[in-house]
């Protein structure tokens, strides 16, 4: 992994892979190899959204099997275009090297397969529900099968490249996720076929590429952009005090995007982590590497974050009447704090869920 700042890894970064993630993608693979190493399980799940089988490789400490009545934060680990399981190795001896230090907690590590070049996002051609396919169907599998903190303030989101452009999951739903990390984010210019200078993405390919996810429609891009999803959601951000981290290199051909979004982030007011790596090109271990001292404090925070639950919208501390009244307030097409579940509108499913949460907050 010691490679030049400059040059991507040709194992497990998108770019170099993609015409084989294409190809993958085009044929749905729901389910891949297993990958071998130390507290590390493949599994598999029926999947109700892609209507198959769906595989993927979880971490569990030895903390997990050593105190069994405790229950484990998870961090969702989002892979790169390309292998969807070619980094998993590096990527777990990277957690459970701090765990070990005591750098973290003692974590849950899912990998999800992201089937090579899904973008993490439901393709408008309704192909590969990629996006729902881990918020409906991989989160409740997960916290059913597993000891987790089945809540927000137990989950982590994190990812490099198109895993960091899979921030987005985690940008619509902050009633799930307390943190969110994207590394080296991509796409994350405003114009996909408007590739940033450096990508090594053919035009022929890109446009391919274009027409799997987004059906070469603009508006459907941008429409599931994260810029998009962080305006929208912005003042659920602020009022569930989320903790958002963007990290990437300065010789990535994903900086500029990415300093821009940090901007839009600027903008709308959401509290936020950019973090600029001197002379890192679009390589995910230099860039985890050189993320700097404080690194591991952004998990800690994250899993320490004052406002646990999306049903406490005012966060007071307490789910109480006034947040009835905020929903109430914001009845109808939204998606601020009042659209507690982040479908986009304010409605009956939000008086159910503060309901369900009455009291206060643990």
């Amino acid at each position: 992994m010691n490679q030049p700042a400059n040059r991507p890894s040709a194992s497990w970064v998108g770019g170099l892979l993609l015409p084989l993630a294409l190809a993958l993608a085009a044929q749905a693979q729901w389910t891949t190899p297993p990958v071998t190493a130390p507290g590390l399980e493949y599994r598999t799940f029926w999947s109700a959204s892609a209507q198959a089988t769906v595989s993927f490789h979880v971490f569990l400490p030895p903390a997990y099997n050593a105190n069994p009545s405790e229950s484990f934060p998870t961090i969702y680990w989002l892979h790169g275009s390309g292998s969807p399981i070619a980094g998993i190795p590096q990527v777990r001896s990277w957690f459970a090297t701090a765990m070990d230090q005591g750098l973290i907690p003692s974590m849950l590590v899912v990998f999800p397969n992201g089937i090579g070049s899904s973008m993490w996002t439901n393709s408008k051609d309704g192909q590969v529900p990629m996006e729902s396919v881990v918020i409906d169907d991989l989160i409740p599998h997960i916290d059913n099968s597993f000891r987790t903190v089945a809540s927000r303030r137990g989950r982590i989101l994190e990812g490099f490249s198109m895993g960091g452009h899979g921030g987005r999951l985690a940008l619509r739903r902050p009633d799930l996720f307390a943190g969110v990390s994207m590394l080296g984010a991509g796409p994350m210019q405003l114009d996909f076929m408007d590739a940033p200078d450096g990508t090594d993405v053919p035009p022929r390919t890109r446009a391919k590429l274009y027409e799997m996810v987004w059906s070469s429609d603009p508006a459907y891009y941008l429409s599931q952009h994260p810029w998009t999803i962080a305006t929208q959601r912005a003042e659920a951000h602020i009022a569930l005090c989320t903790k958002i981290r963007i990290g990437v290199g300065t010789s990535d051909a994903m900086y500029p995007p990415n300093q821009d979004f940090h901007q839009q982030l600027l903008a709308l007011h959401v509290p936020h982590q950019f973090v600029e790596i001197a002379g890192v090109g679009h390589d995910p271990m230099p860039t985890l590497q050189g993320l700097g001292p404080n690194t591991w404090s952004f998990y800690l925070e994250s899993l320490a974050t004052p406002c646990r639950d999306a049903a406490d919208v005012d966060c007071s501390g307490v789910v109480d009447a006034h947040d009835i009244a905020v929903v109430l307030a914001g009845w109808g097409s939204g998606s601020g704090a009042a659209d507690v579940n982040g479908s986009g509108v304010v409605d009956g499913a939000d008086i159910a869920r503060v309901l369900s949460a009455w009291g206060p907050v643990p």
